[in-house]
C-alpha cells in the first residue's frame, strides 16, 4: 500500500486499472444487452447500491481509525517534548556537579530522540538504552546524595515519564490495521468498479463525468486513509510537529 504515498506512479496505476476494470464491466454489461435486449438492470442497482454502502462504511471506519492514530502520534511527540523539558528543569534541584553530568547526558539523549525520530518515525535508535540506563543511575545517585530528600521524588518520576512515552512512541508508530484490511478495500474497489460500469451498459454513451466523479473519489479516500496511517511518507505528515524537540534541543544552553 505504500507505494500510493511513495509514488505518484502507483496513484496512476491504480487509476488505470480501476477505470479499466470499470471498462470490462461496461463491455459485459453491452454484451448483456446485446443478448438480451429487454435486460432490466434494476436488481443489479440494489446490489451496486448494496455494495458501495459496504464500501464506504469500511473507508469510514478505516479513515476514522487512521485520524484517531494519526492525532494520537501527534499529542505523543507534544507530551514527549513536554516531559523532557520538565525534567532538564528539574536537573536544577541537584548539585553542581551531578547537574552538569546529567545536562550533557540530557543533551545526548534529546539529539538522539530527533535523530530516531527523522529517520525512523521515533523508533529507538543504537545508543538510546544505553542513554537512559546513564541518566537514571546517575539521577538515583545524584539525589541519594542530595541534602533534601524529596528531589528524588521530584525528579525520578519525570524520568520515568520521560523514557515511558519514548517508548510509547515506538510503539503507535508500529501500530496499524493488518494489511488484510487494505487489501479488502481494495477488492472491494475493484467489484464496485466492475458492477458501476456494467451498470452503464444500460446508457448508449459513456458517461466520462460519472466515472470520473466515481473514481476520483474513491482513490481519494483510500489514498488519504493510507496518508494518515503513514504520516511520514506521503503529503498528510506530523514533521513540524518535530519542531517542539528543535526548539528544546537548542534551549539546553
Amino acid at each position: 500500500m505504500l507505494v500510493l504515498l511513495n509514488h505518484w506512479t502507483g496513484f496512476i496505476g491504480l487509476l488505470v486499472v480501476l477505470l479499466g476494470t470499470m471498462e470490462a464491466g461496461r463491455q459485459i454489461g453491452l454484451r448483456h444487452v446485446r443478448l438480451d435486449p429487454e435486460w432490466d438492470n434494476r436488481g443489479i442497482t440494489t446490489i451496486e447500491s448494496t455494495l458501495l454502502a459496504l464500501l464506504g462504511l469500511l473507508l469510514a471506519f478505516s479513515f476514522s481509525g487512521a485520524w484517531s492514530r494519526f492525532d494520537n502520534r501527534r499529542d505523543l511527540i507534544l507530551r514527549e517534548a513536554n516531559a523532557i523539558g520538565t525534567a532538564w528543569l528539574r536537573l536544577d534541584l541537584l548539585p553542581g556537579p551531578a547537574r552538569e553530568q546529567l545536562r550533557g547526558d540530557f543533551r545526548r539523549y534529546t539529539d538522539l530522540r530527533l535523530a530516531d525520530t527523522r529517520e525512523s518515525a521515533g523508533r529507538p535508535g543504537v545508543g538510546m538504552e544505553a542513554v537512559q540506563a546513564a541518566i537514571w543511575s546517575q539521577a538515583i545517585v545524584a539525589a541519594q546524595g542530595a541534602p533534601d530528600g524529596r528531589i528524588a521524588q521530584t525528579l525520578l518520576p519525570a524520568l520515568n515519564e520521560m523514557f515511558d512515552i519514548a517508548t510509547a512512541r515506538y510503539q503507535v508508530t508500529q501500530a496499524h490495521p493488518p494489511q488484510v484490511v487494505f487489501v479488502m478495500l481494495l477488492v472491494l474497489l475493484l467489484v464496485a468498479a466492475l458492477l458501476a460500469g456494467y451498470g452503464m451498459a444500460g446508457s448508449k454513451r459513456r458517461s466520462w463525468l460519472h466515472t470520473g466523479c466515481f473514481l476520483l473519489a474513491m482513490l481519494l479516500a483510500l489514498y488519504v486513509t493510507i496518508d494518515l496511517e503513514f504520516p511520514r511518507r506521503g503529503l498528510v505528515r506530523v514533521d513540524s510537529f518535530d519542531q517542539l524537540l528543535v526548539d528544546l534541543r537548542a534551549g539546553m544552553k
